[in-house]
């Protein structure tokens, strides 16, 4: 039996007024392709009648298919159970709240056929409130600023991606926000397009302040992987370093005032306490490479786009 072509995955959640005009918006942009597709919808723990509505979905369309969770595990787990359950060679992924535009899913893989194996949406013109686009503007100036990335909106959940990017990429956390980046990463090549937002219908909105903090840790934590990961000792490095040069800087000083009879006070103190902090840094360096040889042997550092020859 032949695969679909697109699959196109959609995390939900308390959205039951929304999905059934997201669904008919998606396979009316399906037909005018002339693909063949599935829809995975993810009900992430909904509490109203979502699940229902997906139910009878599902019933009269072969190609609709449904996930749902016990509870609400948030949108990173949604799109990571989408993308293992998705067996197409191009993956969708894209809100329910009906704020995305499925119209401009040709746009997405029109810039996939350019050589790209990511395309993100850029909401050049935001429908959400002026404090929501305020942080969302914020975040995305911090992320480039920590990950030198160049897309101008991570936060868009209309993106395009080619299947292979998630054969070796497990998501927790808020990091849905910071997939491209990861990627990049990897050595994919993202793109981005300018893509339609408008204003929310039905629901209500489930961003709040906490998804800030939370988005603002998996960004450090993105940073620490990309750098250190492969090779935690350097970091350990650098800290226990500082450490040690603080420990010699205290103990000159020491030697300066009260000559080599060691005075046996605060600044001496101070040097044998960041001496005790650099040396227990070098040691927590070189037990994480050997997690990390371990963590590798299992799970590949690197990803192969082609071999030529056999």
């Amino acid at each position: 039996m032949k695969g679909h072509e697109i699959s196109v995955v959609i995390p939900v959640y308390n959205e039951e007024k929304n999905i059934k005009i997201i669904h008919d918006k998606v396979m009316d942009v399906m037909k005018k392709l002339k693909k063949s597709y599935e829809m995975i919808f993810v009900d992430d723990g909904s509490t109203d009648s979502s699940f229902k509505v997906l139910e009878k979905l599902h019933m009269k369309n072969k190609d609709v298919k449904v996930i749902k969770f016990r509870s609400n595990f948030g949108q990173t787990a949604a799109l990571n159970v989408g993308f293992k359950q998705a067996k197409s060679p191009i993956i969708v992924t894209m809100d329910a709240d009906l704020q995305n535009d499925p119209g401009d899913i040709p746009k997405l893989l029109g810039k996939l056929k350019e050589g790209y194996d990511v395309v993100s949406g850029w909401r050049y013109k935001r429908k959400d409130p002026i404090s929501k686009v305020f942080f969302s503007k914020l975040s995305n100036l911090l992320r480039g600023m920590v990950t030198k990335e160049s897309i101008h909106d991570s936060g868009c959940s209309l993106k395009a991606y080619k299947k292979e990017c998630f054969d070796d990429l497990e998501l927790y956390g808020e990091m849905h926000r910071f997939i491209p980046t990861l990627l990049r990463w990897k050595g994919f090549k993202i793109g981005e397009v300018k893509v339609a937002h408008l204003p929310r219908k039905y629901g209500k909105s489930k961003y709040n302040y906490k998804r800030i903090l939370r988005g603002f840790v998996d960004l450090v934590n993105s940073k620490l992987w990309m750098d250190y990961s492969t090779r935690p000792s350097y970091l350990f490095f650098k800290l226990g370093s500082l450490n040690v040069m603080a420990s010699l800087f205290f103990l000159l000083y020491n030697i300066i005032r009260y000559g080599f009879n060691f005075n046996v006070g605060p600044v001496l103190l101070a040097s044998v306490l960041f001496l005790i902090i650099g040396i227990q840094f070098l040691s927590f360096g070189f037990l994480g490479e050997m997690q990390a040889k371990t963590y590798h042997s299992i799970k590949k550092s690197y990803n192969i786009e082609k071999i030529l020859g056999k």
